[in-house]
């Protein structure tokens, strides 16, 4: 595995991963394409045998001082081999800020797993945040 900057070729691999990872709460073709072109976005893609076996999205806000994992998903046929923690930690390093935030989906149990032990602590809840 290998983790490599993604880029707007990656748009129909990333929108199967959000299909495969998200069902329902995919994201829609037009945040695809904006997490793969804005300026600021830290785009990062996990790589396995020449394929998309995660992505990683994030919003750097060095003004607020955090920054915004804005999505985050590996393949389920990829998962439980270290990949989702190699994308968080690779882009928690390229947002270039001392914290990070990012929303799960509450019944994600093995991601809030994930996320409590690389440091992170459930600070609110959001209803209706999810479909």
């Amino acid at each position: 595995m290998e983790i490599v900057p993604a880029n707007i070729f990656d748009l129909n691999a990333l929108r199967k991963l959000e299909k495969a990872c998200f069902d329902k709460d995919a994201w829609p073709l037009f945040d695809l394409f904006a997490v793969l072109t804005f300026p600021e976005v830290i785009r990062l893609k996990a790589v396995v045998d020449g394929q998309m076996a995660g992505f990683v999205g994030g919003d750097p806000r060095p003004r607020e001082g955090w920054g915004w994992i804005a999505t985050i998903g590996v393949d389920p046929r990829f998962q439980r081999r270290g990949i989702g923690r190699a994308l968080l930690r690779a882009c928690e390093a390229k947002l270039g800020v001392p914290r990070s935030r990012l929303t799960v989906r509450i019944s994600n149990i093995a991601a809030i797993s994930l996320y409590e032990q690389e440091g992170y602590a459930t600070t609110e809840i959001w209803s209706r945040y999810y479909s």
